[in-house]
């Protein structure tokens, strides 16, 4: 691999890491609703919110693209950025589990939905820890 497709593939590395979350997690939706039968739902102040796949996908993206901003941000800023960036990653994927564990409905929902947390976080973080800069 030349110098010149080294750069190309590691510019394509973020982009392609929150598509492969986005279609992990929604393996993982698959699996636990239509297959398992689980009803994804969580209290969100009084309302019941149902998790369908859409708000999987784009919760989904979202949380993806923001950690990708701020992985950019904290790049520009720092050469420990990566380390800073993966450092705030991981607390805010373990915390982040804590509202569904919380707030689902049943032991499935919470557990499900706390799982779904998880596989997201761990594939934005691996996957953009894989397209650092050297």
């Amino acid at each position: 691999m030349t110098v010149l497709d080294t750069t190309t593939t590691r510019r394509w590395i973020r982009p392609a890491t929150i598509g492969v979350a986005v279609l992990a997690a929604l393996v993982l939706w698959i699996v636990l609703v239509p297959v398992a039968g689980l009803e994804l739902a969580a209290l969100q102040g009084p309302a019941l919110l149902q998790v369908d796949a859409v708000s999987v996908a784009v919760a989904t993206a979202v949380v993806g693209l923001l950690g990708w901003g701020l992985l950019a941000l904290l790049e520009r800023r720092s050469a420990s950025g990566l380390r800073y960036w993966t450092i705030v990653a991981a607390c805010v994927c373990v915390l982040s589990t804590g509202d569904p564990l919380i707030n689902g409905v049943t032991l499935g929902a919470k557990l499900g939905l706390a799982a779904l947390h998880l596989v997201v976080g761990l594939v934005v973080i691996v996957g953009f820890r894989r397209g650092q800069r050297r």
